[in-house]
């Protein structure tokens, strides 16, 4: 049994993992555990402190607001920088700080603030995506993004631990508790990356081509980029496949909680338990389904992902007062359907654009997400008021969205053959 473990295609890619990839999964725990015990709770701890719906949905909207603009300087800092700096950096900024504010928010000023400082970021989701994928092999891609999900999972697991705390101490002391021991964590986190993480040869060699160049004229060699992206039905069909993605898990993060605990009557205290039975599915389904998945063949595996997603969303919004059961039916179906989608949409997302100017493609691709599904944070909040449900019957839009957007990129997919990583 041992040998059959070690011979498991995940097992066989963690232990034949470069520098940057293990450091980056390794160490994904430390930033993980905390954020996976304060963000079940982070709108109930708002709506505690005196925010209603529209005002969480606004600090959602400013954070989004923000990350445009770090999202867009995000390609031009990770070249200029190097990927390794710049991710030490832009975390350091965008989690720690934020989590000390957090930590001692008394109003809504306090989460507006905390969340323009957060929107930095979208800068190391670039830098620190380029330090993991760089110098990483195709055929691994699935795999190690597998890895990095999972990392996330197994820190899911602490997740009912809040809930415990809150039934002794009360959800604020709590919360702002949690917010404290991210900001230890994470900071650690940061340091162990950076002690420990190299550049990446395409990072050191935009480093070296970009030493004389001003910000400005980076800025402006925008343009030309920006012509590649349009020309590029691939890349246009990643972009879209990301936007519907960030908008449902947006709008899942911030009302999900919102929804099961007033209108379903579910217990504040259990809110932790979700994670917790989402995380476990999920990486049962990540051992035994994920090593049949690749890149190149995404078609039935994503059309399965968006349909049991609208599955779940439809039963939590139906469900009748006290629908234990089926919230927790819900929380499996979209616990399946994650395990089809993240690590195929990571890894389309990698190869669908050049190599050579991966940094700033990335950053544009952002740049569009946030821009298209910034104002959705104000819109679910605005329908949230209005009914609970609202917000998670645009969810099954969306996905009905990517369910076309899948079948056109499979055609695209036929036509041409697929972009491969230096």
């Amino acid at each position: 049994m041992i040998n059959r473990i070690g011979q498991h295609p995940l097992v066989n890619t963690l232990k034949h993992l470069r520098a940057n990839q293990k450091v980056c999964v390794f160490t994904e725990p430390l930033w993980g555990i905390p954020f996976n015990l304060f963000s079940p709770y982070a709108a109930l701890y708002m709506a505690a402190l005196g925010l209603e719906d529209s005002a969480i949905g606004i600090v959602a909207s400013i954070n989004m607001g923000f990350q445009i603009v770090f999202a867009l300087l995000s390609g031009i800092i990770t070249d200029k920088l190097g990927r390794k700096r710049t991710t030490f950096i832009f975390d350091t900024l965008s989690w720690s700080i934020p989590c000390l504010i957090w930590a001692l928010s008394q109003s809504f000023a306090y989460f507006a603030v905390a969340a323009a400082v957060n929107g930095m970021a979208r800068i190391t989701m670039n830098s620190w995506n380029l330090v993991l994928v760089e110098d990483c092999e195709e055929e691994q891609l699935v795999h190690v993004w597998a890895w990095i999900h999972m990392a996330g999972f197994l820190a899911a697991f602490f997740a009912p631990l809040a809930g415990l705390l809150i039934r002794f101490y009360g959800l604020v002391p709590t919360v702002r508790g949690l917010y404290v021991f991210g900001f230890i964590f994470m900071t650690i986190k940061f340091l162990v990356f950076n002690h420990f993480a190299v550049e990446t040869k395409q990072g050191q060699v935009r480093m070296q081509e970009t030493q004389r160049e001003t910000l400005s004229s980076m800025f402006r060699q925008y343009k030309g980029v920006m012509g590649a992206v349009l020309k590029s039905p691939k890349t246009l069909l990643a972009l879209g496949l990301m936007m519907v993605m960030t908008i449902t898990v947006m709008i899942n993060l911030n009302f999900w909680p919102l929804l099961v605990t007033s209108r379903l009557d579910i217990p504040v205290e259990w809110i932790g338990i979700f994670p917790f039975v989402r995380s476990a599915v999920m990486l049962a389904f990540y051992f035994t389904l994920t090593p049949r998945l690749h890149v190149n063949r995404f078609r039935n595996p994503m059309l399965w992902g968006f349909g049991l997603f609208s599955c779940s969303q439809l039963l939590v919004i139906t469900a009748p007062i006290e629908g234990m059961a089926v919230v927790l039916v819900s929380v499996l179906l979209e616990a399946v359907s994650l395990s089809l989608l993240d690590p195929l949409i990571s890894s389309i997302i990698v190869i669908a654009v050049d190599f050579r100017e991966r940094a700033r493609i990335m950053a544009l691709i952002h740049t569009a997400v946030l821009v298209c599904t910034s104002p959705f944070g104000w819109l679910a909040g605005s329908l949230s008021e209005v009914h609970r449900t609202l917000p998670f019957m645009v969810n099954i839009g969306l996905f009905a969205l990517g369910i076309v957007l899948t079948l056109v990129l499979d055609l695209q997919r036929q036509k041409k053959p697929a972009v491969t990583m230096p």
